[in-house]
């Protein structure tokens, strides 16, 4: 553990390598879901695993955070292990970091970027989905009245208690706040300024952020190259770990 502003940050380091990676989460993980790439990079780097606020052991945000907020507190992180140089991977949430620190600048270098699965693209919504959106915020406002919640108020928890993501439904209040400044926020528009040598590993079955998302990105970022993982889904790295190896390997120089 490492204590920063008042935040308990767990964290682990393995590998002695001259230079360093650090993996950044997705949404809802801890740091030991990644030891798999951990243990890649270890014989030849020093590999750095985090538990961000409000994630596995670390202590959560006091008040809301965006994605902005989270790479300000990273950057503190990284300043407080004195790390100057290092090379990025980050899954699903952990992409939106990414983007946001390639592009708009840092107080340590970015070497290599390795993106898997990742989120920062927001699509436009449907009609359909607007009108179910729409449908569900009335409706959660005529529940929300004290004479109707008066009435049923188990039912009406139970039935809030199934609505949105199941990232959302297991995070506490705090948390749930963070996940939709982050969820609304689209990042595409920045992709452009990213000049980093970046791998993007995709399932091409992933539902959480689309194919269609890394394609997008490789598109948008001009020293990207996509790699799809057949019949894997958002946990790519996970379902096929020995394709992910050789990637990995090959991309590192390993």
């Amino acid at each position: 553990m490492i204590q920063i502003d008042g935040y308990d940050i767990n964290y682990k380091i393995t590998g002695n390598g001259p230079e360093t990676v650090v993996i950044l989460q997705g949404w809802g993980t801890t740091l030991e879901m990644y030891d798999s790439i951990a243990g890649i990079l270890a014989p030849a780097y020093r590999v750095v695993q985090l538990d961000l606020p409000g994630f596995g052991k670390s202590t959560e945000p006091r008040e809301p955070w965006d994605v902005s907020a989270y790479c300000r507190f990273f950057e503190k992180f990284m300043k407080a292990l004195e790390i100057e140089k290092a090379h990025l991977v980050g899954h699903s949430y952990g992409c939106r970091m990414m983007i946001k620190l390639a592009s708009q600048g840092t107080t340590f270098e970015i070497g290599k970027m390795v993106v898997i699965d990742g989120a920062g693209v927001v699509r436009k919504k449907s009609l359909k989905t607007r009108m179910k959106i729409r449908v569900f915020k009335i409706g959660k406002w005529i529940l929300n009245s004290k004479p109707v919640y008066g009435l049923i108020p188990e039912t009406i928890d139970a039935w809030k208690n199934q609505q949105g993501s199941a990232d959302y439904r297991a995070a506490s209040p705090m948390m749930r706040q963070c996940m939709v400044r982050a969820v609304n926020e689209d990042l595409t528009h920045l992709m452009p300024q990213i000049k980093n040598e970046t791998l993007l590993v995709w399932g091409t079955l992933d539902t959480a952020t689309p194919l269609a998302d890394g394609e997008l990105m490789e598109q948008l970022m001009p020293n990207a190259a996509l790699v799809k993982i057949e019949g894997a889904g958002h946990y790519s790295y996970l379902e096929q770990p020995v394709l992910f190896e050789s990637l990995m390997k090959s991309f590192f120089g390993l």
